[in-house]
């Protein structure tokens, strides 16, 4: 639904590190971005492993086609 996305933050000339004290907050916030982005990536993970759970017979099914697509890829 697109009146429930949040507007992007829009980057300005004064937003790119320059002094010392604006590396280290660019620093942080590429660390803090990281974090993130790791605690999203394991949670994702986890309820794939889920719903492989809960729908075996569509896991196969997916499984089967990654199989087909893999063996059916030329390099």
């Amino acid at each position: 639904m697109p009146d429930r996305e949040q507007p992007r933050e829009r980057r300005s000339t004064r937003d790119v590190p320059d002094a010392p004290e604006d590396a280290e907050a660019a620093q942080e916030s590429e660390a803090a971005r990281r974090r993130r982005r790791a605690q999203f990536l394991r949670e994702l993970h986890e309820a794939k492993q889920l719903r492989d759970r809960v729908q075996p017979r569509r896991a196969r099914a997916a499984r089967m086609r990654q199989q087909m697509r893999m063996r059916t890829f030329r390099w």
